[in-house]
């Protein structure tokens, strides 16, 4: 493969000029050795979205993308994972096979995995100490870690098991079994990448005919269901590995542009009837009982869709060298991305904490305002740091920089 976006031009049959122009215009992603800023920017983005929409509703959150359509940050953040896992562990497999890109692959789990669980005992000790210092309870409660506190041992037992987790911290799982499953992921789309994606697309079906789940601690089951949600991992995957390239054409096509625009505008729509008391009885009831509900948890065909839509528009009008990707003002949404777990696990504990805040300090506008910036800010310098010193380490020679320059892009949790 070459370069990470190389210039996907349109097909060599006879076409117009304009045609042509559009299709060459695209600039897909595509497994390279260089870095995608494009991914970066996006996979940053997300993060920011994903803690903003952890706080308790505020002035931000009207900026985040699911006020305005049926998907949100979670989409952006699992397509970019599957789409860097894939270039990056898909590389290690055709140069130096099966066997050792397997090894690399389940180091990358276990990292994440210890992340988890770190992250797991720190936010246990987080909400304990501010439900006891401040004799709140309801804080326990609400981040749900009161089973925790009744049956300590069983708990952490099942923890570990990746069935118990408590508010925000459902994310990591997901991706962790997700991972364990893409060496066989990368071997099948090494030969046949659209027999595999077709697979992926049997089981979504089957998850939704058959009410497949993975059960959770104490009851229920989880938040993100793996067997549906793999379809958009294992799509991003299927892009990166040629599948982005082979839609050049169709992508740059006028038809699915406008298709696209009619499909987000839909759902914009849509969504105002959520919160405009107007509205509700403008929605025709047979598409009402048609939609609803627009389920998360098994990654319900309208948020696929719409997250289809916007990745089909932003590819099509962000070129891989706009100059923007390398401005000082979008520096930040940018190294977010290249530090994605360790920021994913910043913001955890932040929106907690600014959750504290919020409730015994106050929930004034302006206060949640403030919250969110400083959230933000740290989170920014946080992987300005992580950069800083990954740049020193490689620097000094205590990390090799071929392997650094992708580690973080398949790391994103």
């Amino acid at each position: 493969m070459t370069s990470v976006a190389d210039q996907i031009a349109g097909p060599s049959i006879a076409v117009d000029d304009g045609a042509r122009a559009a299709a060459a215009a695209i600039a897909l992603p595509v497994a390279g050795t260089e870095r995608e800023l494009r991914l970066d920017l996006f996979r940053g983005l997300a993060l920011w979205l994903i803690f903003i929409d952890h706080l308790p509703p505020n002035i931000l959150t009207w900026f985040t993308i699911r006020n305005y359509g049926f998907s949100d940050a979670t989409e952006i953040f699992i397509f970019i994972s599957g789409y860097t896992a894939a270039f990056v562990y898909g590389r290690a497999m055709l140069e130096r096979g099966f066997i050792v890109a397997t090894a690399r692959i389940l180091k990358r789990v276990w990292q994440i995995y210890v992340a988890h669980v770190f992250l797991f005992t720190i936010f246990l000790a987080e909400i304990s100490y501010v439900a006891t210092s401040f004799e709140n309870p309801l804080y326990t409660e609400e981040m749900g870690i009161l089973d925790f506190l009744k049956q300590p041992d069983v708990t952490i037992v099942q923890a570990l098991l990746l069935k118990f987790r408590p508010v925000n911290m459902d994310v990591l799982p997901l991706y962790i079994v997700l991972m364990l499953f893409l060496p066989l992921i990368l071997w099948m789309m090494e030969r046949r990448p659209d027999v595999t994606l077709g697979l992926s697309v049997l089981l979504y079906a089957a998850t939704w005919e058959f009410d497949l789940y993975l059960t959770a601690y104490p009851n229920g089951f989880w938040a993100f269901n793996p067997f549906a949600w793999q379809l958009l991992f294992v799509f991003g995957a299927w892009c990166a590995l040629g599948g982005a390239k082979r839609m050049s054409r169709i992508l740059s096509s006028p038809v699915t542009l406008w298709i696209c625009i009619v499909y987000l505008f839909a759902a914009f729509c849509v969504t105002l009837t959520w919160y405009l008391p107007q509205l509700p009885h403008v929605m025709p009831r047979r598409l009402e009982q048609w939609m609803y509900p627009i389920n998360k948890t098994d990654l319900d065909v309208l948020r696929f869709a719409h997250f289809l839509a916007l990745a089909a528009i932003t590819v099509r009008f962000l070129s891989k060298d706009w100059p923007g990707l390398k401005s000082p003002w979008l520096r930040p949404l940018v190294l977010c991305g290249q530090h994605s777990l360790e920021i994913f696990c910043l913001g955890v504990f932040l929106a907690f904490a600014g959750h504290f805040v919020l409730a015994e300090v106050s929930g004034g506008a302006g206060m949640h305002f403030t919250i969110s910036i400083c959230g933000i800010v740290i989170m920014s310098a946080a992987a300005w740091v992580f950069s800083w010193y990954k740049d020193v380490a490689a620097k000094s020679g205590t990390r090799g920089k071929s392997s650094d320059a992708n580690a973080d892009m398949a790391g994103g949790a």
